[in-house]
């Protein structure tokens, strides 16, 4: 049974991972109601994947690489697709996706350079992404159920933004420490 247990979280998360395109492809089609449906579904995975890897102590070190690609594989999707049908605003989905670009980038380039990088999630990172989710959610429930989104754009929009670019600056803040390190040690060999 445990043997059972330990990859269901991977399990669950490849599932998400699926929902990514699964939900583009099915905004694309107009299926709104289905699209939600695989949405709300991935949501409820990650929660369950996140309670058994902690509760049953089955986390593992493909779950700690999986779960956040996940996550952001489907929030790119939904952004990008809901951007081209025009129900959320391009600027939006440019800021999100270049948030998550360069914080990959920014850990990419801290690993080559060997730098002290923490690989934590900020509390304004996890804001960010609730938020996203909330958003993404929403536009999603309001094209299913037919009722408008609209009476809390564009500040919805410009919330998630904003936080999308608060939460940028300070994982920006976090690599700029970690490579003065760097920069520092190798300034000192010369």
């Amino acid at each position: 049974m445990k043997l059972m247990l330990r990859h269901l979280p991977n399990f669950l998360t490849t599932l998400r991972l699926a929902a990514a395109p699964a939900t583009a492809g099915l905004l694309a089609a107009g299926d709104f109601n289905a699209a939600f449906g695989i949405f709300a579904a991935a949501g409820l995975s990650d929660a369950a994947d996140g309670f058994l890897a902690k509760r049953f102590d089955l986390s593992s070190r493909l779950g700690r690489v999986l779960d956040p690609a996940a996550d952001k594989a489907l929030m790119l999707a939904a952004f990008v697709t809901l951007a081209v049908l025009d129900d959320v605003p391009v600027w939006l989905a440019a800021v999100v996706i270049a948030r998550d670009a360069l914080i990959l980038l920014g850990l990419a380039i801290a690993m080559a350079a060997q730098a002290p990088l923490s690989i934590e999630p900020l509390s304004i990172g996890k804001l960010s992404t609730a938020l996203q989710v909330l958003y993404i959610g929403w536009h999603l429930a309001a094209l299913a159920f037919a009722f408008p989104a609209g009476s809390i754009s564009p500040a919805d929009a410009y919330l998630v933004g904003l936080v999308a670019l608060a939460s940028g600056a300070a994982y920006l803040a976090v690599w700029f420490q970690a490579m003065r390190a760097v920069w520092f040690r190798d300034v000192r060999r010369v």
